[in-house]
């Protein structure tokens, strides 16, 4: 029984699942960057905002996701099989992570604790955050 699932196992190179880590990134990259703009809303000293929240991505990015994007590819370049799963891109651990994150969006967003205007502010730092993480898996897939 387990070839049969073996068989229907969605499989890529381990170089094309960097590709597909950087869509995955970029997609909630995206996401995140369009939910900012539809939610962005001028307010008094909004330029300052904005600055805030770009600054405060790069260096969450620095901080954080660079050694986090930097964990993945090393494990995805480092697995023992060739073809590994499509969804191996991201450990275990991770899609728990990424779960959390996702629903803890969806709580913030439901719960109106922050008015749209900040909201789209924190939604641009976690963009441009998840962005240069998706860049550095587009930079290894390059590299090969």
């Amino acid at each position: 029984m387990n070839k049969n699932f073996d068989r229907l196992t969605p499989r890529v190179s381990r170089h094309n699942l960097l590709l597909i880590a950087a869509g995955a990134w970029l997609t909630a990259g995206g996401i995140l960057m369009w939910r900012s703009v539809a939610y962005f809303t001028p307010v008094s000293g909004w330029p300052w905002m904005l600055l805030l929240a770009v600054v405060g991505g790069l260096l969450f990015f620095r901080g954080m996701f660079m050694r986090i994007s930097g964990k993945h590819i090393l494990r995805i370049r480092n697995m023992a099989i060739e073809r590994p799963c499509l969804f191996s891109f991201f450990n275990f651990r991770s899609y728990g992570i990424m779960a959390v994150m996702i629903s803890g969006g969806i709580a913030l967003r439901s719960s109106h604790l922050l008015s749209n205007q900040y909201l789209s502010l924190f939604y641009l730092l976690m963009s441009i955050t998840l962005l240069l993480s998706s860049g550095r898996f587009i930079k290894a897939w390059v590299e090969k």
